[in-house]
């Protein structure tokens, strides 16, 4: 691959480097002698009628006789066939192991016939959208449409054209966890769509210092489809820096085009780096010059100040508003934009607060757990102890929901009686999960659980939800998996047909996750209710009416309200702790 040379040249310069520094020195202290960087490691070849192979082997699994390569971040076998004791490992078609090993090869290696996609018309005319955006020049496209209009497709037909527009064959999709269901959603829709003769590479958001390691040998791709853009929107976390890298967003040249993927790109404008690079554009201004996002908006007159916790958003409704027109006019003003927001055809989803009346001995001990937290939190806030503010809250959240989980069962049997499936959204594995599953199967309701990457099949759980086999999904994800009735399955199923209903456990605060987990049944022409369940005449009541109220307005293409946020943090005491509190 390209760039070895380069790694060369620098290594003997500083080698140079070296020798000078050590005939400098004075007599009183040797400086140490500075460490040169080696030659680059060789890569592996193969032989006359052999391959490299790449391989898939999960952490500290057995791999007899595959070799791990640091520079490749992969187990790597030469051969003519994989052993049958390897065989386990051989990477799906578009997966980075794949791509990688394709890349290692003279040819790639043939793609299995798949079943075949047609798209809808929103998905080609989106997909048109973008390309009409890459062929101006832009770098950075924003697909906004709502949950289940169909995104993925739309990214895979603008892709193709994307790279033929542009002369290049290398595609990057990073999707959202977890990677069980998310990687092999986007190989089946790549090849359902037709892969167009690209070299695709699919991983997820956890996973990018593997991409990051394969570009410093000089590879580069030609579109980057950042799935569920939302995941980059804090630039303090290595996620973003490795998105950085891939995605080019510190570079003025030899970048890729972005495609921007999210229904829900920010809580405010202030969780928007990912799309600097276009803004910088737009304005005609040096790439540099946007580095600090809040302090460039602040320059372009955003209502946007420092704050005890860094930069925050203005309270004020109409400066609000003026900022988001403003945002909106830089993607979507263009000719053509940058941008582009469609509705769900088949309506927004209907979210409704669902109380729950407690027991005595419930409501004695709910009262119980919040005059606790009210301590707590208030000798958290006198001393300034933001973990200890945080903790509490945490607490508080996990126990309230421990003590409805009874409530949450007694719901869902009757849906399940009823003819419906359920999928119930927790945030909390032992406090709410475990106990919610563990009594509906006592019950003799089989549960689908997607938690806990080492403890379920995740895939496997979500198809015997989709099939029917277990009629309620309890699950912590927010994004990126399905569980709408009359899906596409693998090897040409379809889910079962039976409406599905969602309850939210615990009211979320966030409206970007609320947002998202409304859209994992409520998306492709299903409609899907959901309701929010909370203990009545308590805090949680007040929570769960602020975020049914404000729900709608996270699907902002610009950014959301966040007044929503800040009044669930004055009701719970938590107003001056850090806004991530509430959100991550």
């Amino acid at each position: 691959m390209p760039g070895r040379r380069r790694r060369t040249a620098r290594s003997t310069s500083q080698s140079r480097s070296t020798s000078t520094t050590r005939s400098t020195t004075t007599t009183r202290r040797k400086a140490p002698a500075r460490r040169t960087a080696g030659p680059a490691p060789e890569r592996p070849v193969a032989g006359p009628g052999e391959r490299v192979w790449v391989l898939a082997v999960p952490f500290r699994a057995p791999a007899p006789g595959a070799q791990w390569r640091a520079d490749l971040q992969a187990h790597v076998w030469v051969g003519r066939e994989l052993p049958p004791e390897l065989a386990a490992y051989d990477p799906p078609p578009y997966t980075f192991e794949r791509f990688l090993e394709d890349e290692l090869n003279d040819t790639p290696r043939p793609v299995p016939p798949s079943r075949p996609l047609v798209p809808r018309e929103e998905q080609a005319t989106g997909a048109a959208a973008v390309v009409a955006s890459a062929a101006a020049g832009h770098r950075v496209f924003l697909l906004g449409d709502d949950p289940g209009v169909g995104k993925t497709g739309t990214a895979v037909l603008a892709a193709r054209e994307v790279c033929e527009l542009r002369g290049g064959d290398r595609v990057l999709v990073v999707a959202d966890r977890p990677a069980a269901i998310t990687i092999p959603h986007w190989t089946r829709s790549i090849a359902g769509f037709g892969d167009g003769g690209l070299r695709w590479c699919v991983t997820t958001w956890d996973r990018l210092a593997k991409v990051v390691a394969l570009q410093r040998t000089g590879l580069r791709f030609d579109v980057v489809i950042a799935d569920e853009a939302h995941m980059v929107r804090h630039t303090t976390t290595q996620r973003w820096k490795h998105w950085k890298a891939v995605s080019g967003g510190g570079r003025a040249t030899d970048v890729p085009f972005v495609l921007a993927a999210t229904a829900t790109p920010a809580h405010t404008p202030l969780e928007l780096p990912y799309l600097a690079p276009q803004f910088a554009q737009r304005h005609g201004e040096p790439l540099r010059a946007w580095a600090d996002l809040p302090a460039r908006l602040a320059e372009h007159g955003f209502h946007v100040e420092r704050g005890r916790y860094g930069w925050t958003w203005t309270e004020d409704a109409d400066a609000r508003r003026a900022d988001l027109a403003r945002l909106q006019g830089w993607l979507a003003a263009g000719e053509p934009p940058a941008t582009l927001h469609r509705p769900a055809p088949w309506g927004p989803v209907s979210v409704t607060g669902t109380p729950v009346a407690l027991t005595p001995a419930e409501q004695a001990a709910y009262e119980s757990e919040w005059q606790e937290f009210r301590a707590e939190m208030q000798l958290a806030r006198r001393a300034r102890q933001t973990a200890r503010g945080r903790a509490a809250l945490l607490r508080f959240r996990q126990k309230a929901g421990l003590i409805r989980a009874q409530a949450t069962v007694d719901w869902v049997k009757a849906q399940v009686e009823a003819e419906r499936q359920v999928a119930v959204s927790v945030e909390f594995v032992e406090t709410a999960a475990d106990p919610i599953r563990e009594a509906l199967l006592d019950s003799g309701i089989a549960v689908a659980g997607i938690y806990g990457r080492d403890r379920f099949d995740v895939e496997a759980e979500r198809l015997r939800f989709q099939t029917g086999e277990a009629p309620v999904c309890v699950f912590t994800v927010t994004a990126s998996i399905s569980l709408h009735a009359g899906e596409l399955l693998p090897g040409g199923r379809t889910a079962s047909t039976t409406p599905r209903v969602g309850l939210f456990h615990q009211p979320r605060f966030s409206g970007i996750q609320a947002r998202q987990v409304t859209g994992r049944t409520h998306r492709d022409g299903q409609v899907s209710p959901w309701r929010v369940a909370f203990a009545g005449d308590t805090v949680e009541e007040q929570v769960a009416r602020v975020m049914v109220e404000r729900l709608a307005v996270s699907g902002s293409t610009a950014g959301a309200d966040t007044s929503a946020l800040q009044e669930i943090a004055e009701l719970l005491d938590a107003d001056w702790l850090p806004p991530v509190a509430l959100t991550d």
